[in-house]
């Protein structure tokens, strides 16, 4: 982000990004590939283990905030602040970071929000509940619609407060995870997981 934005209290970043949820955009599959290319094109290929589109932009159906989630997640072994070196040299902004995890973004702005806007979360390989959430909203459209109301309620209420609109939605989420996690048991597990070279 820019210079300003870095000088911004946490609530006036929030004035400036309020929460915006806006139908699908059938655009979005296509604004993670344009990014999916880039990050392939700039990691280390044999650090990565999977690159995905996860979040409500990967749904299909239901409205979702314009922000395209990436999920990135590398070999255990791998040196996460030379990825997060390469991420940012190509527009990314460390947003986040946690001892296994880190977050990025891009399409911040001194004026709001460009265009196009990405998060993208760097993650260690098999930490990846959002792709068992994705795929069970994906599978079962009611649950999606479920979903969508619960963020069209909470919306006005938390538009400038996000740490507020991601905790109410905390328990829903962890509900369908759970569900689909056993549902889907194994689906994303890699080879080396299992302990088997990976070809």
């Amino acid at each position: 982000m820019g210079s300003r934005l870095s000088e911004m209290t946490l609530e006036q970043l929030w004035q400036l990004f309020p929460i915006i949820l806006t139908p699908y955009n059938p655009e979005w599959p296509e604004w993670y590939r344009e990014q999916q290319a880039v990050v392939l094109r700039v990691l280390p290929p044999e650090q990565i283990i999977r690159i995905s589109h996860v979040g409500s932009t990967a749904i299909g159906t239901i409205w979702a905030k314009p922000t395209v989630d990436i999920l990135v997640e590398v070999r255990k072994d791998s040196d996460l602040e030379e990825i997060a070196g390469l991420l940012t040299g190509c527009g990314y902004t460390l947003m986040s970071r946690g001892e296994t995890r880190l977050s990025f973004n891009m399409g911040y702005t001194d004026n709001g929000f460009a265009e196009k806007v990405y998060h993208l979360h760097l993650r260690l390989e098999g930490d990846h509940d959002e792709l068992y959430f994705r795929d069970y909203l994906i599978e079962y459209p009611q649950a999606a619609k479920e979903y969508e109301q619960l963020k069209l309620s909470l919306w006005k209420q938390f538009e400038h407060d996000r740490d507020g609109y991601t905790a109410a939605k905390t328990a829903f989420v962890r509900s369908v995870t759970k569900k689909a996690r056993q549902l889907y048991d194994g689906r994303y597990e890699t080879d080396t997981e299992k302990g088997l070279k990976r070809s």
